[in-house]
């Protein structure tokens, strides 16, 4: 593939970005009698729920005011941006200054802060519109918000933790994996000391603790010493968080200029994705029993949207900082199964969920779990990495 491929490839997803996903989201989302933002939309972009999810709240301040930032100075990226954080900082928090799950249109809670992945996408949001506005207090939000998630990195839920304690202690992958990328996203705002320790410990974490060298995987939970544990968590597989946190640390890989670190990452994401490829029907699979046991979730074979775009950023990462084909010819597989599958050239933006074969199986464009996040920024990653 020539570099004016490459190049046409790259101008293929700025311009779904900016002609079709951010168009749809803007339309759509905003809520202007109470603030914030609505996600759950159907295929046209109708809103079929009202109620409001912090830490998709969180995520689309947190696009609006990237794309401000780091593309294009459009006022009405920043207005949107804003009107998220007004809510966000209305409703969003508890007394002690965790984010709730959930709140009602008008920003009543409904489901405890027991999610702290809810103030992970708050502090990446208010630090974001931070370096938009110059504005100290969102700022002091974000510090305040990633302080928290620091003092509660060791027992995430808290009381609201649904375990027996003792029996089968278990430590999950996902926060050190967000917190990899979190550190570097508020480095404006938090001592090079901080972010220096905070990265090698996440280093550490993802590619040493979490990292199975007898299956070349990461896995999802461990043993809090580290070690594989037998049972249905500690044999799961979920090939898009681990794809997802390797374009993570090929980023930090870079601003260390640490290409060894970069390379494993990138054998890892191949690793991964020749796991979890579906070879009968195409598309990478939600879930795997790294045992190749049956997995416990039942919508294991299901094909996700986020799940294929954070691929195709590791892949055009991985090959613009190796220049290993492997991952060019993968990029290549990888697209056309999901631009043939998740984008809706009727109505705009793309489907978050197919069946194992690759049909709709449900036609909403937000919702619980998907909003303005994942998609827009993965059509700027890639955008940028092919342009590199």
């Amino acid at each position: 593939m020539n570099r004016d491929t490459l190049t046409k490839i790259s101008e293929r997803y700025r311009s779904s970005l900016l002609d079709d996903v951010i168009p749809f989201w803007m339309t759509h989302s905003p809520d202007r009698e109470h603030g914030g933002f609505f996600t759950c939309l159907d295929r046209q972009g109708k809103i079929y729920d009202t109620d409001k999810f912090v830490w998709l709240q969180g995520r689309e301040v947190w696009m609006l005011s990237h794309l401000y930032n780091n593309l294009e100075k459009r006022q009405e990226w920043l207005d949107m941006a804003l009107l998220g954080a007004d809510f966000l900082e209305r409703h969003g928090q508890d007394k002690e200054g965790n984010f709730y799950f959930s709140l009602t249109r008008e920003g009543r809670p409904l489901v405890q802060p027991y999610n702290i992945f809810s103030d992970c996408f708050a502090a990446m949001a208010f630090g974001e519109l931070a370096k938009a506005t110059g504005i100290a207090r969102y700022g002091d939000i974000a510090l305040r918000t990633f302080n928290n998630i620091l003092s509660r990195s060791e027992n995430p839920k808290g009381q609201w933790s649904k375990t027996y304690p003792g029996t089968r202690p278990l430590k999950g992958f996902s926060l050190p994996m967000i917190l990899s990328n979190l550190s570097r996203l508020l480095e404006h705002l938090l001592d090079d000391s901080l972010v220096q320790k905070i990265t090698t410990d996440c280093i550490h974490e993802v590619m040493d603790v979490f990292y199975s060298s007898e299956h070349g995987l990461i896995i999802e939970n461990v043993t809090p010493d580290g070690r594989f544990s037998d049972c249905f968590e500690g044999r799961l597989l979920n090939p898009g968080h681990a794809i997802e946190a390797m374009w993570f640390i090929m980023d930090l890989a870079v601003s260390r200029d640490d290409m060894k670190l970069a390379e494993k990452a990138k054998e890892i994401t191949l690793t991964t994705l020749a796991r979890g490829w579906d070879e009968e029907f195409g598309g990478i699979y939600y879930f795997l029993d790294v045992l190749g046991h049956p997995p416990q979730q039942l919508e294991w074979d299901q094909k996700l949207w986020w799940v294929h775009i954070e691929t195709l950023i590791s892949l055009a990462k991985g090959y613009r900082l190796t220049g290993d084909q492997r991952c060019l010819d993968w990029f290549e597989k990888v697209d056309a199964y999901t631009w043939s599958h998740f984008p809706d050239p009727e109505y705009g933006e793309w489907y978050g969920y197919l069946n194992r074969r690759g049909e709709v199986l449900l036609p909403l464009k937000g919702g619980k779990w998907k909003g303005c996040f994942h998609v827009p920024r993965g059509l700027l990653q890639v955008c940028t990495s092919l342009n590199d």
